[in-house]
Protein backbone atom coordinates (compact mmCIF):
# COMPACT_ATOMS: atom_id res chain seq x y z
CA UNK A 1 0.00 0.00 0.00
CA UNK A 2 1.70 3.40 -0.70
CA UNK A 3 1.68 5.84 1.35
CA UNK A 4 0.01 8.97 1.04
CA UNK A 5 3.15 10.83 0.04
CA UNK A 6 3.53 8.08 -2.61
CA UNK A 7 0.27 8.15 -3.69
CA UNK A 8 -0.47 12.24 -3.81
CA UNK A 9 3.13 12.50 -5.82
CA UNK A 10 1.81 10.39 -8.35
CA UNK A 11 -1.63 11.84 -8.54
CA UNK A 12 0.48 15.03 -9.26
CA UNK A 13 2.32 13.60 -11.90
CA UNK A 14 -0.61 12.44 -13.40
CA UNK A 15 -2.05 16.19 -13.34
CA UNK A 16 1.22 17.37 -15.08
CA UNK A 17 0.64 14.34 -17.92
CA UNK A 18 -2.45 15.56 -18.41
CA UNK A 19 -1.93 18.86 -19.06
CA UNK A 20 0.55 18.13 -22.33
CA UNK A 21 -0.92 19.77 -25.37
CA UNK A 22 -2.59 17.27 -27.63
CA UNK A 23 -3.30 15.50 -24.62
CA UNK A 24 -5.59 18.40 -23.19
CA UNK A 25 -7.09 18.68 -27.09
CA UNK A 26 -7.91 15.25 -27.01
CA UNK A 27 -9.77 14.95 -23.74
CA UNK A 28 -11.48 18.16 -24.53
CA UNK A 29 -12.80 16.32 -27.53
CA UNK A 30 -13.40 13.31 -26.06
CA UNK A 31 -15.75 14.66 -23.09
CA UNK A 32 -17.27 17.56 -24.68
CA UNK A 33 -17.74 16.51 -28.10
CA UNK A 34 -18.07 12.74 -28.50
CA UNK A 35 -21.05 10.90 -27.65
CA UNK A 36 -21.58 7.47 -28.65
CA UNK A 37 -24.27 5.71 -28.50
CA UNK A 38 -24.07 2.59 -30.07
CA UNK A 39 -20.55 0.24 -30.64
CA UNK A 40 -20.41 1.11 -34.17
CA UNK A 41 -20.06 4.68 -33.72
CA UNK A 42 -17.22 4.02 -31.26
CA UNK A 43 -15.67 1.54 -33.97
CA UNK A 44 -16.47 4.32 -36.52
CA UNK A 45 -14.38 7.29 -34.72
CA UNK A 46 -11.85 4.77 -34.19
CA UNK A 47 -11.20 4.32 -38.13
CA UNK A 48 -11.90 8.65 -38.33
CA UNK A 49 -9.36 11.38 -38.34
CA UNK A 50 -10.17 11.33 -34.39
CA UNK A 51 -8.14 8.15 -33.87
CA UNK A 52 -5.24 9.26 -32.69
CA UNK A 53 -7.52 11.29 -29.90
CA UNK A 54 -9.40 8.68 -29.12
CA UNK A 55 -6.38 5.92 -28.52
CA UNK A 56 -4.91 8.99 -26.75
CA UNK A 57 -7.34 9.41 -23.90
CA UNK A 58 -8.46 5.87 -23.24
CA UNK A 59 -4.71 4.97 -23.13
CA UNK A 60 -4.27 7.45 -20.74
CA UNK A 61 -7.16 6.91 -18.36
CA UNK A 62 -6.51 3.15 -18.42
CA UNK A 63 -2.31 3.63 -18.14
CA UNK A 64 -3.52 5.86 -14.75
CA UNK A 65 -5.81 3.40 -13.65
CA UNK A 66 -3.32 0.68 -13.34
CA UNK A 67 -1.35 2.26 -10.93
CA UNK A 68 -4.67 2.29 -8.89
CA UNK A 69 -5.00 -1.04 -9.65
CA UNK A 70 -1.16 -2.16 -8.96
CA UNK A 71 -1.37 -0.75 -5.61
CA UNK A 72 1.54 2.06 -6.56
CA UNK A 73 -1.96 4.77 -5.68
CA UNK A 74 -4.95 5.09 -3.21
CA UNK A 75 -7.83 4.61 -4.82
CA UNK A 76 -10.07 6.86 -2.64
CA UNK A 77 -7.23 9.51 -3.49
CA UNK A 78 -6.90 9.06 -6.94
CA UNK A 79 -10.79 9.43 -7.77
CA UNK A 80 -10.57 12.43 -5.88
CA UNK A 81 -7.86 14.22 -8.12
CA UNK A 82 -9.37 12.62 -11.22
CA UNK A 83 -12.89 12.12 -11.74
CA UNK A 84 -12.76 12.81 -15.56
CA UNK A 85 -11.91 9.14 -15.54
CA UNK A 86 -15.49 8.12 -14.92
CA UNK A 87 -17.13 10.33 -17.52
CA UNK A 88 -14.44 9.37 -19.95
CA UNK A 89 -14.94 5.13 -18.93
CA UNK A 90 -19.00 5.80 -18.63
CA UNK A 91 -18.94 6.49 -22.52
CA UNK A 92 -17.48 2.98 -23.43
CA UNK A 93 -18.93 1.03 -20.92
CA UNK A 94 -22.44 0.55 -22.61
CA UNK A 95 -20.93 -1.77 -25.43
CA UNK A 96 -17.78 -2.32 -22.98
CA UNK A 97 -18.42 -6.42 -24.43
CA UNK A 98 -18.33 -5.22 -27.98
CA UNK A 99 -15.42 -3.46 -27.65
CA UNK A 100 -14.07 -6.16 -26.07
CA UNK A 101 -15.25 -9.03 -28.45
CA UNK A 102 -13.53 -6.92 -31.53
CA UNK A 103 -10.26 -5.97 -29.71
CA UNK A 104 -9.47 -8.05 -26.84
CA UNK A 105 -10.79 -9.63 -23.43
CA UNK A 106 -8.49 -6.71 -21.53
CA UNK A 107 -8.75 -3.33 -23.16
CA UNK A 108 -10.07 -0.83 -20.62
CA UNK A 109 -10.13 -3.68 -17.73
CA UNK A 110 -7.31 -0.98 -15.28
CA UNK A 111 -10.69 1.49 -16.01
CA UNK A 112 -13.61 -0.67 -15.17
CA UNK A 113 -11.89 -1.80 -12.39
CA UNK A 114 -10.90 1.56 -11.01
CA UNK A 115 -14.44 3.00 -11.99
CA UNK A 116 -16.82 0.09 -10.98
CA UNK A 117 -15.53 0.03 -7.40
CA UNK A 118 -17.07 3.40 -6.65
CA UNK A 119 -20.11 3.35 -4.88
CA UNK A 120 -23.48 3.18 -7.75
CA UNK A 121 -20.84 3.15 -10.15
CA UNK A 122 -23.68 2.70 -12.89
CA UNK A 123 -25.71 5.47 -11.93
CA UNK A 124 -22.98 7.46 -11.46
CA UNK A 125 -22.06 6.92 -14.85
CA UNK A 126 -25.65 7.29 -16.36
CA UNK A 127 -25.67 10.81 -15.03
CA UNK A 128 -22.39 11.68 -16.28
CA UNK A 129 -23.60 10.19 -19.50
CA UNK A 130 -26.99 12.47 -19.41
CA UNK A 131 -25.53 15.22 -17.86
CA UNK A 132 -22.29 15.73 -20.43
CA UNK A 133 -24.28 15.11 -23.54
CA UNK A 134 -27.08 17.97 -22.07
CA UNK A 135 -24.39 20.13 -22.35
CA UNK A 136 -23.08 19.27 -25.64
CA UNK A 137 -26.84 19.71 -26.92
CA UNK A 138 -27.10 23.02 -25.66
CA UNK A 139 -23.53 24.14 -27.21
CA UNK A 140 -24.97 22.89 -30.42
CA UNK A 141 -28.29 24.82 -29.90
CA UNK A 142 -26.75 28.24 -29.20
CA UNK A 143 -24.43 28.00 -32.03
CA UNK A 144 -27.24 27.66 -34.20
Amino acid sequence: MPTPYESARLNLTLFDMRREAELRKARHWFITEFHPETSEQYFTTLTSDKNAWMRMVMGYWDMAASMVVHGAIDQSMFIAAHGEIIGAFAKVHPFLGDVRARMGPMVLAHMEQVVMAIPDAEGEMARRRARLKAMWEARQAANK
